[in-house]
């Protein structure tokens, strides 16, 4: 019989003494190679995310576009170990997502988005607030996700009673981050009526100031109780549209002006508590 290539190699190896040895030396490589390798119950991988979101009030989306989103994108492409760039543009925000190549430093990465970012400062727009920067990694994806739902309540109603509970998730031992995705946040809207403004002798600048104030939170010490150092925090905090409609905005004739005299305040969806203050110019 006719052995081919294959049939005579197998031939060959079969009556061949160094067979064994060649076994032998073939598992010892493979269990060395067992033993040698790394191996991590956990391992950690880097994969740097950088966020840069901008802030330019009253600017509209295709504004924000072509002056902040497209001379960001074109700057960060430009730093050593980017792999993609993310971006979006909404209606007085821009958000640029730069991510880097697996296993860059993260340090480093965040450190080489500041340095880009202060030598292409100056092609931002002037009245753009400063680039607010924060670095996301592989840590902070999350790892459980918790629907909340209800045949009777709505979005906004559900809203509050998630932040509850992210609050309460966020104080879990070795927990990064806890937060909202989706709902209905409650919104109360100002709108400044010019004249009424102009009567009471109050500007923009008063009036946004003045709510600024109002809504600031202060960091009043600290209290110990049950060998627990608790941080109190003190401010006037908004819990209904009528609390802000109440804020003193400056004073006419030795009476106060209050919100409500000079700005329509709208409540765009009802809840328990307050998301966030907009003010917004009149129609």
């Amino acid at each position: 019989m006719r052995l081919g290539f294959a049939g005579r190699i197998a031939h060959a190896f079969i009556d061949s003494k160094l067979t064994p040895l060649l076994i032998a030396a073939s598992l010892g490589l493979g269990a060395l190679a067992l033993l040698a390798t790394p191996r991590e119950e956990e391992p950690q991988i880097r994969v740097p995310m950088v966020d840069v979101a901008i802030a330019w009030p009253g600017a509209e989306p295709s504004e924000v576009e072509t002056r902040i989103v497209e001379p960001l994108e074109r700057a960060l492409w430009g730093i050593s170990g980017v792999e993609h760039v993310y971006a979006a543009a909404r209606s007085g925000f821009a958000l640029v997502t730069v991510r880097f190549r697996v296993n860059e430093s993260n340090e480093e990465s965040l450190v080489k988005v500041y340095e880009r970012l202060s030598a292409t400062g100056g092609t931002l727009p002037p009245d753009a607030l400063p680039p607010a920067v924060e670095l996301h990694s592989i840590d902070d994806v999350p790892f459980l996700t918790l629907t909340l739902w209800s045949e009777t309540a709505s979005s906004d109603e559900l809203r509050p009673v998630a932040a509850e509970l992210a609050e309460e998730l966020s104080e879990i031992p070795e927990t990064s981050k806890a937060y909202l995705i989706g709902g209905q946040p409650r919104v109360v809207r100002i709108e400044p009526d010019p004249e009424r403004m102009a009567a009471a002798g109050v500007n923009w600048v008063a009036l946004s100031g003045a709510l600024r104030s109002a809504a600031a939170r202060q960091d009043a010490g600290t209290m110990v109780r049950d060998n627990r150092e608790t941080r109190i925090e003190a401010g006037p905090l908004f819990e209904s549209s009528e609390d802000v409609a109440r804020v003193v905005v400056g004073l006419r004739a030795g009476r106060p002006v209050y919100v409500a005299d000079v700005a329509r305040v709208i409540d765009i969806a009802k809840g328990a508590g307050l998301d966030k203050v907009a003010l917004t110019p009149g129609d």
